[in-house]
């Protein structure tokens, strides 16, 4: 079989109409193809593909009004998202990666913005901060480096929303500590299966003007740790 009919399979045990299943199949398949090519996952084939197609719309039930994804990567959880009816935009830093994600929004009839580019610097773009309801990144470094990249991109009352694996030890108060440096506070963590959560932070006052700091300054020297 392809690899779009295998996935079209892998999905079938999951509770997703027909509609959705069919378009992640067909972006999951270019994917995989795009994959051979140049880097955008680690999973090569349509089984190992599958938990991440599912991992997106785990996000769902959380999502309202306009939503960023920032280091989309190969699309995720943006695409996946998209395709099940959310208002996602895309930030991502690698050009190859954001000529990928407009190739697949335009095939597959989707309406999004792709800001190539570091959060670093589009975090302080008037076109981009302050201006989501939602914002969201997976796993793109530590859980106060992607709250610096998130926060600001938020509305007041607009939440963040990141998924992760096992808490590291003084995680929660260092999360908590830079939450409130950026405007922000926890809510309490979704938890998922095993050891995976998403970690939420509500947005309660407009982030202060120096933060995103300087590119790389995040990600070498995390707030609060």
């Amino acid at each position: 079989m392809s690899e779009r009919a295998d996935l079209y399979e892998l999905l079938g045990g999951a509770v997703i109409d027909e509609q959705l299943r069919d378009a992640l199949s067909t972006f999951g398949a270019a994917l995989l193809d795009s994959n051979r090519r140049f880097n955008l996952t680690g999973a090569k084939s349509a089984a190992a593909l599958l938990p991440h197609l599912l991992d997106a719309l785990t996000l769902l039930p959380e999502i309202a009004g306009r939503t960023i994804d920032v280091g989309s990567g190969g699309g995720f959880p943006g695409i996946p998202l998209l395709l099940a009816g959310a208002q996602v935009d895309f930030l991502e830093a690698n050009s190859k990666k954001c000529g990928f994600l407009r190739e697949q929004i335009a095939a597959l009839g989707c309406r999004a913005e792709v800001f190539c580019g570091r959060a670093e610097l589009l975090g302080h773009d008037l076109r981009l901060r302050e201006q989501y309801d939602r914002a969201t990144a997976r796993a793109v470094s530590s859980a106060t480096t992607v709250a610096e990249y998130l926060i600001p991109l938020l509305r007041v009352g607009g939440i963040a929303l990141m998924p992760r694996g096992r808490a590291e030890e003084g995680e929660a108060e260092a999360i908590a500590d830079a939450a409130l440096v950026l405007g922000a506070e926890p809510l309490e963590d979704l938890r998922l299966d095993g050891e995976r959560r998403i970690v939420r932070l509500i947005k309660r006052r407009p982030t202060p003007s120096r933060f995103p700091r300087r590119t790389g300054i995040p990600q070498s020297k995390p707030l609060c740790r």
